[in-house]
């Protein structure tokens, strides 16, 4: 069954594990970006670590191989299990990541296009399959490919092989469920539950109706 990954992307401390809280027996794992890890620091893991889910990093880490160690390694130090990091940096940046992740038993997600209407400027014409070649030659664990354009996430799955595809933008962007969780591994979803009168309840739903 394809995995519900909730993105709490919330900044109040308290509201988000509150969240994490009541959806905890609905999903599969957690993800954390900046807008939380700013508010309340990268030890949010702590506590989000006594709901016994996987944490993934949502960084989207961009940079030089140098710096991307360094992000990676705070991120596992710290307790999560995977990381996300951009591929248009470039081979050796993903091989840091990757290879950090591997010490320490962590995974590594690759973005090879993003779920807003802005991202076909840019990662559109090849460059979403070259990052997403560009992932399998580095080893990662997986990309990470919108739920808006499930046909552009079909092509993707064709160059991958076994790597895993999370696919995020399902309820306020626009994604449905419905197509996209045919064709992934794991459906990521943000606003749609932690923005709805009753959290637990909407991700219940979201539970239900996935393949």
């Amino acid at each position: 069954m394809t995995t519900l990954i909730l993105a709490l992307d919330v900044t109040d401390k308290a509201r988000a594990i509150a969240i994490a809280s009541r959806c905890a027996p609905d999903i599969d794992a957690i993800k954390v970006g900046y807008p939380l890890v700013l508010a309340a620091g990268l030890s949010i893991a702590d506590e989000l670590g006594d709901l016994d889910l996987p944490l993934i990093a949502d960084f989207k880490v961009a940079d030089i191989p140098n710096t991307s160690r360094l992000i990676a390694e705070e991120v596992f130090t710290s307790g999560y299990d995977a990381l996300i990091c951009q591929g248009f940096t470039g081979r050796d940046s993903v091989t840091a990541c990757v290879g950090v992740a591997r010490e320490y038993g962590g995974e590594c997600f690759v973005v090879t296009e993003m779920s807003h209407p802005g991202a076909t400027e840019f990662f559109h014409g090849g460059t979403a399959e070259r990052i997403a070649m560009l992932a399998k030659e580095c080893d990662a664990d997986g990309i990470i490919a919108p739920a808006t354009r499930p046909d552009r996430v079909a092509s993707l799955k064709q160059l991958i092989g076994d790597l895993k595809i999370y696919s995020p933008g399902i309820g306020a962007q626009g994604g449905d469920i419905f197509t996209i969780s045919k064709i992934v591994d794991g459906i990521i979803i943000g606003r749609a539950i932690y923005d709805a009168e009753d959290p637990k309840e909407a991700a219940l739903l979201f539970a239900g109706i996935r393949q």
